[in-house]
C-alpha cells in the first residue's frame, strides 16, 4: 500500500453490519459501483455484529456516501469518525 499523501482530506467511517458471509461485498460493492475512492478497510467481529472502518477521501460527496451505505440490506448503522485515523484501535498505523 502506498504511503497516504497528508494534503488530501480524509475520513474515517465505521460501520456496524451484519457479521455474515457477503457483509463487505456489499459495502465494496457500492464504492465499485459509485466510482468512490476506497482507501483502506478493516473489519472485526463486536458482539452479534460486524464492525468495519472505511478510511475515504472527502472529496465533497462523503453525505451522499453515507446515505447510501445506510441503505444497504446488511448495514445497521454508519458513523463518521472524521480524519482522526486513530478512530479504530491500533489500526491507525496501517493507513498511515
Amino acid at each position: 500500500m502506498a504511503p497516504i499523501q497528508p494534503d488530501i482530506r480524509r475520513t474515517v467511517l465505521e460501520l456496524d453490519v451484519l457479521n455474515h458471509t457477503g457483509s463487505v461485498s456489499q459495502v465494496v460493492g457500492l464504492f465499485a459501483r459509485r466510482a468512490y475512492a476506497l482507501e483502506g478497510m478493516a473489519f472485526g467481529p463486536a458482539g452479534p455484529l460486524g464492525r468495519i472502518w472505511l478510511l475515504v477521501r472527502d472529496d465533497g460527496r462523503l453525505a451522499q456516501i453515507v446515505q447510501q451505505l445506510a441503505k444497504l440490506e446488511d448495514v445497521r448503522d454508519v458513523r463518521p469518525q472524521g480524519s482522526n485515523l486513530m478512530g479504530f484501535p491500533r489500526l491507525g498505523d496501517l493507513f498511515r
